[in-house]
């Protein structure tokens, strides 16, 4: 299960489906990521990992950077979670 907040406010939820985005399984949910690019290059879907497993991929798209990985930033466009996860859709500080 996907949980999306905003804070401590529950926007929506959805199942976790292999091989479909956060922004696609948010959509879903009636929650809105924007996206602009899709790819992972522009960093519009950015969003902040509360919990729960949202692999990287090998090579850190141009959307993000080392820092922003810390501060549990993911990219709802190429995240593909691997269980349940809690997002807060506001971007990491």
């Amino acid at each position: 299960m996907v949980r999306f907040f905003r804070g401590i406010n529950l926007l929506g939820q959805a199942i976790v489906q292999p091989d479909v985005p956060l922004a696609e399984l948010a959509e879903t949910a009636g929650v809105v990521i924007p996206t602009n690019c899709t790819s992972g290059t522009c960093g519009t879907c950015m969003i902040t990992l509360l919990s729960g497993e949202d692999p990287l991929p090998d090579e850190l798209p141009p959307g993000l950077d080392e820092e922003m990985v810390e501060e549990q930033a993911r990219l709802g466009c190429i995240g593909w979670p691997s269980g349940d996860v809690d997002i807060d859709v506001r971007p990491p500080l």
